[in-house]
């Protein structure tokens, strides 16, 4: 009877085998049905069981690629058709561009309809969630966002069904969190509750300030559309959103793992203490030699330069042979030459030796140092044949060769990551995995294997502070340490099975919740506004060579990204800002195009460059993409926090952006130029932006409801579109408090300010915004947000505007503060009345001349000095004459030789720029923009915005 029972459980787990089709059929697979299963239905298409519907997409996918055109593809990936149909499970997943899409997005979505109402305002609250997720770290990438925070903007965006897009997936968190949108447990696990009818609601402050219950989203899956120019990426993601049988998984995992014990155990074995008794090695840890410039001895480097309870190398170490002290690049790496069967010559490879094994026997952990035995192993395995499957690919020219501790250690070839002993190991490994008959659990136990890859490599690194010595690599990086922890395949990867069939067997997606294609995003083909909501990670400049680092793991597959597409900047691949700029703008613009008008677009971006940042600004600005919200992430406080000015360096960003619906871009085709067209954007763009946010007990001031960064915004709506600025900036504020109410610096829709009037009465405080002074723009920010909490002297000014400038740029000519006062804002000479903005505020806060009438003198001696913010419907004379002060210095620098400027005045450049866009002189900005150092115009979003621009109209 257990014979039977067994038999039968074999039956389940390789039933729906695909298998080479008879010949004559005109068909590449057919399905062993010997088992059967159950009926499926795919994009509507009934099949007998899901092997078949398989080798139907299958047989698709396989005369697809026949097609020259079809390869020619942006981003279609470096593999053949058998290792692309390998790793694909067509309509759901294709390892190339995936000709599906279309089909999937019209079965499960909705026509755009402009009738339908739809209305959010951009997600605000603050999002705390781990990396310790099982299902988060069940497998490793470059760059990841947890799918629980992912979840909340969805829940936020969208309804049950609504198709999201994610066209930088990486590993698929985007179509995880689509799927458990429709877990009750995973809802409520992010602490909302849901109701037996499945409305979604948390606690949120009503109009009186309490906290009540607040319907905000229904619970249901979204269906995921993903995509990735590299095809680890999207394999991976496919793994984490199709079903597997978790039990099927840790058996098979299991037997692999037994199997290479069976044939490889023998090169992890050691002898005990005892010289009898033998032990099974975890891991052996390995140095590089170098040589004493002073004696030329050999140095052992973990033996004399590794603090073992720190885990730090030493600054300074003593040779162990004549005793004079030396730091590490003081001493030279001694290297040996090795024959290279793969490339049938000797290669000189860096000197290692091995110097601690540690070992489990008589079921204790023992540390020893390698003995004679254990060379001989080693010397056994050092003269076997290179494995076969061992990928032998030579690596291209990276930027990672070039430079760091990659270039010393001479790799040049895939399998130089990898000493003799783990070469054997994997190439089994893998071997075995890509062996299972049940397709779908076979890419599970590829997903599985994948996981030992960077592990087993020279790039894991010893670390002696660490309890475990797996993952020791350096993230988003080739580096090559002196010290590597070379472990065995039982260290690695048992305790790594456990946990990955545990998390999937709680796992619950099912198929057809989501489509996956492999290619460049800026040819991804989808209908025009059929996107729902989108979610986007996007590479950030230079940080991260994604497709360089994908290489140790794609050669496995045989199927590599494509790099020509990748949007990074890459000095040795001649990708410059200009070009990552035009990259993402395309990805951005095919973005807005299948975007629904009226919906929402969330960026999460990590900054390591001011002229970055621009970068990914102008690109969405360019595409269509209107900005409503920034905001950068406290990592250590789990909030976000609104900034106002463009110095956001090594912070991760949260952007918000909206496609404009279609009546507004149709109405400013008519009015476009007008002063009635910008004040339509205005009124439109108000409507989208939250009215109301508190956070810890204060309100918290909406950046782009102020008056600066509402007149940018319609500014940069008018240049992407190639339409002169009717406005100036104080024609636009004075405008702007006439037609729009204003509260705490902010500005409101007559419908708006009613609500924001009476919540406001349940909060006392009100936040200040983070600013960076970093330029003449923002130090007048600055000064604004001093003035008009109070009216201030010169004196009470100056010593908080020099430690707030310290920050400023060097190419940026530094202005006085007596200048920025002189030019910008009023001072009282007691000659008139007390102004309202300073009698307000000495009334408030001085006894002695409280309820004192504007013209009494005494009141006007506490007034004399005081700087303060003009009122804005009087601010237009001073503009001007600030005007005429910036062109007066833009025409100094178009008169000046024809030298590059290395110090100019950003403002006097912005002015002369939006001038010569009023009067369609676009060759006067590109020409001056080529005068000054390239790095102004990246780092500074208005001018990157009238230059590109420029650049396209001109023709240059």
């Amino acid at each position: 009877m257990a014979k039977k029972s067994q038999e039968k459980q074999e039956k389940e787990l390789f039933k729906n085998k695909l298998v080479p089709a008879k010949a004559g059929s005109g068909e590449l697979f057919e399905v062993d049905y010997d088992y059967g299963s159950e009926p499926v239905e795919c994009l509507g298409i009934q099949f007998a069981n899901d092997g078949a519907r398989r080798a139907h997409f299958l047989n698709l996918l396989a005369e697809k690629l026949k097609e020259t055109d079809f390869r020619k593809m942006p981003g279609f990936p470096l593999g053949d058709d058998e290792h692309i149909l390998a790793m694909s499970d067509p309509p759901y997943y294709t390892a190339c561009p995936n000709p599906f899409l279309k089909d999937f997005v019209e079965h499960h979505g909705t026509q755009y309809d402009p009738k339908t109402k739809y209305h959010r305002e951009p997600f605000t609250a603050d999002v705390s969630e781990g990396k310790t997720d099982s299902i988060y770290t069940a497998h490793s990438y470059h760059t990841k966002v947890p799918h629980k925070a992912i979840m909340r903007y969805l829940l936020h965006y969208t309804d049950p069904g609504d198709v999201v897009f994610d066209g930088f997936c990486g590993t698929g968190m985007t179509g995880v969190a689509a799927q458990l949108c429709g877990s009750k447990s995973a809802v409520e696990g992010l602490g909302y509750r849901v109701s037996s009818g499945g409305e979604i609601s948390e606690e949120r402050p009503n109009p009186e300030g309490k906290a009540v219950a607040t319907t905000f989203s229904s619970l249901g899956a979204r269906k995921a559309v993903l995509n990735d120019l590299a095809p680890i990426a999207t394999f991976i993601a496919s793994n984490y959103g199709s079903p597997v049988d978790a039990k099927a998984l840790k058996k098979e995992g299991t037997r692999i793992l037994s199997e290479i014990e069976d044939e490889f155990g023998w090169m992890y074995e050691t002898l005990h203490s005892d010289g009898k008794t033998k032990g099974r090695i975890e891991y052996t840890v390995w140095s590089e030699v170098f040589s004493c410039e002073e004696c030329g001895g050999e140095i052992v480097f973990v033996d004399e330069a590794l603090d073992s309870k720190s885990g730090k190398v030493k600054k300074a170490f003593p040779c162990p042979h004549c005793g004079v002290e030396s730091s590490k690049n003081n001493l030279t790496l001694l290297y040996e030459s090795k024959f290279d069967s793969a490339l049938d010559k000797p290669v000189p490879l860096p000197r290692r030796v091995p110097v601690a094994i540690h070992y489990s026997a008589k079921g204790s952990k023992y540390v020893k140092t390698p003995d004679d035995f254990d060379m001989d192993v080693l010397k056994r395995v050092d003269d076997l044949p290179m494995p076969t499957h061992m990928p032998m690919l030579e690596l291209p020219d990276m930027q990672m060769r070039r430079v760091g501790r990659m270039k010393p250690a001479n790799i040049t070839h895939l399998h130089h990551f990898f000493l003799p002993r783990p070469s054997h190991i994997l190439s089994a490994l893998w071997e075995r995995a890509s062996q299972c008959p049940e397709r779908r659990l076979k890419n599970m136990l590829l997903f599985f294997v994948e996981q030992a890859v960077w592990g087993m490599s020279v790039l894991n690194r010893y670390s002696p502070s660490h309890f475990s010595q797996t993952n020791r690599a350096l993230s988003g990086v080739f580096y090559v340490a002196s010290q590597l922890s070379e472990v065995s395949p039982w260290y690695n990867l048992e305790g790594k099975l456990k946990r990955l069939s545990s998390a999937f067997a709680s796992h619950m997606v099912e198929n057809g919740n989501q489509v996956i294609t492999t290619q460049d995003l800026a040819s991804v083909c989808l209908a025009e506004d059929s996107i729902d909501y989108i979610f986007t990670d996007p590479p950030f400049g230079e940080n991260i060579y994604y497709s360089d680092l994908n290489i140790l793991i794609e050669s496995w597959h045989d199927v590599r990204t494509a790099p020509l597409q990748e949007a990074i900047v890459d000095r040795v691949k001649d990708k410059t800002l200009l070009d990552y700029q035009h990259l993402m703008s395309e990805c951005f613009k095919n973005y807005c195009r299948v975007l629904k008008p009226g919906r929402w677009m969330t960026v999460e971006f990590h900054n390591s460059r001011n002229s970055v940042w621009n970068a990914i600004q102008e690109a969405l600005e360019n595409a269509g993409f209107v900005v409503a919200d920034v905001r950068t992430l406290d990592k250590k406080q789990g909030s976000f926090q609104q900034v106002v000015s463009g110095n956001t360096v090594k912070r991760d960003l949260i952007i918000s952006a909206y496609k404009p619906n279609g009546g507004l871009e149709n109405r400013f085709k008519e009015k476009a130029g007008t002063e009635d067209g910008a004040w339509d954007f205005v009124n439109t763009h108000l409507n989208q932006l939250p009215v109301f946010v508190v956070k810890a007990g204060k309100i918290e001031p909406v950046a782009e409801r102020q008056g600066n960064l509402l007149f940018d915004r319609m500014v940069a709506f008018h240049v992407q579109r190639g339409v002169s600025v009717p406005l100036s900036s104080a024609e636009f504020r004075a405008e702007l408090y006439q037609k729009f109410p204003e509260r705490d610096g902010m500005h409101f829709l007559p419908e708006q300010v009613e609500e924001y009037d009476r919540k406001r009465m349940t909060v006392e405080k009100v936040a200040q915004l983070e600013l960076f002074v970093s330029d003449e723009a923002s130090a007048i920010q600055w000064l604004k947000q001093q003035l008009k909490q109070k009216p201030q002297s010169f004196q009470e000014l100056q010593p908080q505007f020099m430690k707030e400038v310290a920050g400023w740029e060097k190419h940026e000519r530094t202005l006085e503060l007596s200048e920025l006062l002189d030019q910008n804002f009023l001072c009282y000479d007691d000659k008139d009345d007390v102004p309202s903005q300073i009698h307000g505020y000495l009334s408030s806060n001085f006894k002695d001349v409280r309820n004192l009438p504007k013209g009494d003198p005494k009141l006007k001696a506490k007034a004399k000095g005081r700087w303060y913010v003009p009122d804005p419907r009087k601010e237009v004379d001073l503009e001007k004459i600030r005007h005429r002060a910036l062109m007066k210095e833009f025409n100094e620098y178009r008169e000046a030789t024809k030298k590059k400027l290395k110090t100019v005045r950003t403002e006097a450049l912005r002015a002369g720029f939006k001038e010569c866009w009023q009067k369609n002189d676009y060759k006067a900005i590109v020409e001056m923009a080529e005068r000054v150092r390239e790095e102004i115009i990246q780092e500074d979003p208005a001018l990157l915005m009238y230059y590109d621009n420029a650049v396209m109209l001109s023709g240059e």
